[in-house]
Order: C-alpha cells, then sequence, then structure tokens
C-alpha cells in the first residue's frame, strides 16, 4: 500500500484522463449499428475461430524456436497481453492468504554444525534497488561509498542478480537455485537457507525495514523496525535505514550461540529516492523531489539516487564498526542488493523488467563482504585469496552456498564449488 500509494501521481491520473477515460466518453457516444442475435453470434464464433487459427498457425512456424525461449524464459508469459491481467487477476481474486504459512518442502533433512571454535554471528544485509554503477567501489565517477572505501573489506565488482524485482530475488537469494537454474515454482514450494540454519542449531532473526520477506522468514523469528512516530529515524510510518543498525546492536548484546541476523533494506527503493535518507546526507544538488519522475530532470534524479547510495554507506559503515567490537564471536557481515534500477537510460525508470530483456542497470548490483580476523583464523580462510578472486563473475547464487560454508554446517545441500570462501580454506 505504502509503494504503490507514492505512483498515484497527478501525472498518472492525466495520462488516464487522457489515454482512458477521452477514449471511452467518445466511444460511449458512437451509435453502433444492432443486428440480429443469430447473426451476431455466429459473427463473433467466425471473429474468435480465425483469431485462434491464426495465433496457433504462427506459433506452429516457428514451434522450436518459441518453445525453447518459453521454457528458457518463462517470464515472457507476462507479457502476452491481455492473458497476463486476466491471469494474474483470477490468481489474486482466489488466492489464499494463508498460502505462505502452509508447509514448505525441506530442502534438506540434515544439517549438522561441524565447527568447534568461538560461536558465530553472520549477518547478511538485504540491500534494496541499489545498482552497481552508481556504487562508489566499482569505480563510479562520484565517490558514493567514502566511508566502506575506508573498511578492509572485499567488493565483489561483477556480481548479476537473480531477478528485476523483490519478489523474485529475495526468495532467489536465499534459495540453492541461481538464477542459471531458476525455478520460481520450486523456490515458492520449498523452505530456505533460513530453515537449513534453524535445522542445524542456529538462532535466525530477520529484521525488516521493507515490504516484509516474501516468505523467506515465515518459520524463523521476525520482527520489523518500530515505525511509530516517536522514534527518532522514522518519519510518517517509514524508518531510514540506521534503525536497522540499532536494532543490530540491540539483538547483539546477550547473545549466547551460534546466530545469523538478516537485515531487510528499505535502501533506494524508488520512486521517491530523497525520502530514503536524512537531509545530512544530501550531498549531491539539486535533488527531484516529486514522486512522479517525469516532473524531474536526469541530473537530480541520479543526485537523489547517488545521495541514498552514499547514505546507505554510511548505514553499513557502522554496522561493521559495531561488528569488529564483539570480540566474543567470530563475525562476518554480507551485504548484497536484491535488484538494480533504471534511472533514465534509454526512457526506462524503475525497476521490474523481465530479465530477458532487462538492461544492465537493473540487474548488474553490488556486494560487499567483511570478515573478522577471528573468523578468518578460526575458520583458516585466507583473505588475499578472497581478495584476488572477487573480480570473478558471482551472482545471487554464491549467497546461499557461501553461508551455509561460513556457518560450518554440514547437508547435502551445500554446493562448495558456490562458495565464495571454499577455495581459500586451509585444508
Amino acid at each position: 500500500m505504502h509503494e504503490s500509494g507514492e505512483l498515484l501521481t497527478v501525472g498518472f491520473f492525466k495520462h488516464l484522463l487522457v489515454y482512458a477515460i477521452l477514449p471511452i466518453v467518445i466511444l460511449l457516444r458512437l451509435r453502433v449499428a444492432k443486428s440480429r442475435w443469430k447473426m451476431s453470434l455466429l459473427r463473433k464464433i467466425a471473429y474468435f475461430s480465425a483469431g485462434l487459427a491464426l495465433l496457433f498457425g504462427s506459433a506452429l512456424l516457428i514451434y522450436q524456436s518459441l518453445s525453447s525461449e518459453m521454457r528458457n524464459n518463462p517470464e515472457m508469459r507476462y507479457l502476452l497481453t491481455p492473458g497476463n491481467y486476466v491471469v494474474s487477476l483470477a490468481r489474486v481474486l482466489t488466492a489464499n492468504e494463508n498460502n505462505h504459512l502452509e508447509k514448505k518442502i525441506p530442502l534438506t533433512t540434515e544439517a549438522v554444525y561441524i565447527g568447534d571454535a568461538k560461536p558465530k554471528l553472520i549477518v547478511m544485509v538485504v540491500g534494496e534497488t541499489a545498482r552497481a554503477a552508481n556504487w562508489g567501489l566499482n569505480g563510479y565517477d562520484r565517490q558514493t561509498t567514502p566511508e566502506l572505501a575506508k573498511r578492509d573489506l572485499v567488493n565483489y565488482p561483477n556480481v548479476s542478480s537473480c531477478g528485476t524485482s523483490t519478489a523474485v530475488s529475495v526468495p532467489c537469494m536465499f534459495s540453492p537455485w541461481g538464477r542459471d537454474n531458476y525455478d520460481g515454482s520450486a523456490i515458492e514450494q520449498h523452505e530456505s537457507l533460513l530453515d537449513v540454519l534453524k535445522l542445524a542449531g542456529f538462532d535466525v532473526l530477520w529484521i525488516d525495514n521493507q515490504s516484509g520477506c516474501k516468505g523467506v522468514c515465515d518459520r524463523v523469528t521476525s520482527i520489523k523496525t518500530d515505525s511509530s512516530p516517536h522514534q527518532r529515524d522514522c518519519i510518517q510510518g517509514e524508518c531510514f535505514d540506521d534503525s536497522l543498525r540499532e536494532a543490530l546492536e540491540a539483538h547483539t548484546k546477550d547473545l549466547n550461540k551460534n546466530t545469523v541476523i538478516v537485515l531487510h533494506e528499505m535502501g533506494n527503493h524508488g520512486p521517491s529516492y530523497y525520502k530514503r535518507y536524512p537531509k545530512a546526507y544530501e550531498k549531491f544538488m539539486p535533488v527531484c523531489r516529486q514522486d512522479d519522475l517525469s516532473q524531474c530532470d536526469a541530473k537530480s534524479i541520479v543526485n537523489a539516487y547517488d545521495n541514498a547510495i552514499l547514505y546507505n554507506d554510511h548505514v553499513l559503515s557502522g554496522m561493521i564498526d559495531d561488528l569488529k567490537k564483539q570480540d566474543r564471536y567470530d563475525t562476518t557481515l554480507i551485504y548484497a542488493s536484491d535488484h538494480g534500477e533504471s534511472l533514465g537510460e534509454d526512457g526506462v525508470y524503475l525497476h521490474g523488467l523481465p530479465y530477458l530483456i532487462a538492461p544492465d542497470e537493473q540487474t548488474h548490483v553490488p556486494m560487499i563482504w567483511w570478515l573478522s580476523k577471528n573468523i578468518l583464523r578460526d575458520e583458516g580462510i585466507d583473505y588475499s585469496c578472497i581478495q584476488s578472486e572477487a573480480t570473478s563473475l558471482h551472482s545471487h547464487a554464491n549467497l546461499f552456498h557461501t553461508i551455509l560454508g561460513l556457518a560450518q554446517v554440514k547437508t547435502d545441500v551445500y554446493d562448495p564449488s558456490l562458495d565464495m570462501a571454499a577455495s581459500c580454506k586451509s585444508p
């Protein structure tokens, strides 16, 4: 409700008035010649039959390439208008609101913690709508990550997302299937990485500052940041991401066992980029202060977006600094954005295009990894080795297996070839 409200702008309703309501009014004034019902029915049957014949005839001519394309890119069916609207409407009207709570298929029946060092505290930050092109650590001409640049961490410049929307990417990030083997139905029907970690005896906590976990955290403890007016970092029911840092600090004071905490950011969620950061981080000016991006010039849109990246840099750096103080645990933090964003390139804005036709701005995302000295020592990880491999191609598919490897969980769903640290561990 809150997110869609930002899209209901004056410009949107003007567009509807001109391109929908006005044509409908004109059509209502046209006189339709009436014919006998039998003739009318026969004519409609003939039109419908001819349309079906044309459709199937065309499909048969290109069946081999079409079937392969539809099988490899199932999201193409969402482009078939008006079928996409009809089917989606039917699904919404018949959906069971308890579907996401139904029993899921376990990914595995055996997951055992095999570590013997200090308790582990693994923090995964799920970013929102941050694109690699505007990430300072990736060589962007603006330094949008000045604080992270001062931290000793690993930056991954060549990471591809699993999807172009939160609804696709977030469940995929916590599944063993990446984009190359993407199966939305299997992801929806199965449990997630968090369930495997819970099975291995880890405490698992999801802290959300966004629109929910898309079913990923339904079977573990989850909380939402307090958006009440008295909160320092919250305005009009929405909190800045520093509230996640405060929540992380509060929930790590008295830990006594292996723990995984997932923090889901508001990040750079559009179109109202100017609402995603406090005034103190408005470095790049002028800024677009419209929910309707068509009312702003390209530079002001990018400025607002970059300011949100700059603020996220502050949030992540603060989390790393807080984790450095945790000497009772082996600590680590992984950050990855769920998808990118178009800022007007080729006339495209926001995100959510089918992956087949989505531009690089929507699928190329930033990712960083910070490891404490304790976890490097206790797990025998060669830090220089990880640094040297960081420029290779990576994707959301690496997250599932890298976190299982860090957690030292033995399970049959773990694939060491996708673990970003496996080849850098001493035998």
